[in-house]
């Protein structure tokens, strides 16, 4: 009986440390593209700044527009009604501290029926 519990004991602690280099390790390794932790982080908060800018500026419809960040390079991803409104997105990401560079990838919407009002009727 005393056999079977140091056997049980010896494989508790082999998975202890198991987990615990597992969970250990987890935290410095890299991300598919290649950042620490603390750079992933750094992008993170990045792309929140940026967003919370857009969402602030009235001129622009935060709802619209993806924001990614790498290496404080911003790229700004959707939809806009107005030329205006995309260039105004771009100087109010340029305008966040930490930004690089930003690449404007924002398709203005046309509107197809030509219906201004942005509502339309059926019969």
């Amino acid at each position: 009986m005393k056999r079977t519990t140091v056997k049980y004991v010896a494989v508790c602690v082999w998975m202890a440390t198991a987990a615990v280099v597992t969970v250990g390790t987890s935290g410095c390794a890299h991300s598919q593209y290649r950042r620490t932790t603390g750079q992933y982080v750094d992008d993170k908060t990045l792309t929140a700044r940026v967003k919370t800018a857009l969402f602030r500026d009235p001129n622009v419809s935060g709802m619209q527009v993806h924001v990614d960040s790498y290496e404080g390079v911003v790229a700004l991803n959707g939809f806009v009604d107005t030329p205006e409104q995309k260039t105004k997105a771009e100087d109010v990401a340029r305008q966040v501290q930490g930004v690089r560079q930003v690449q404007n990838n924002l398709a203005v919407r046309q509107n197809i029926q030509g219906n201004t009002s942005g509502t339309s009727t059926t019969r």
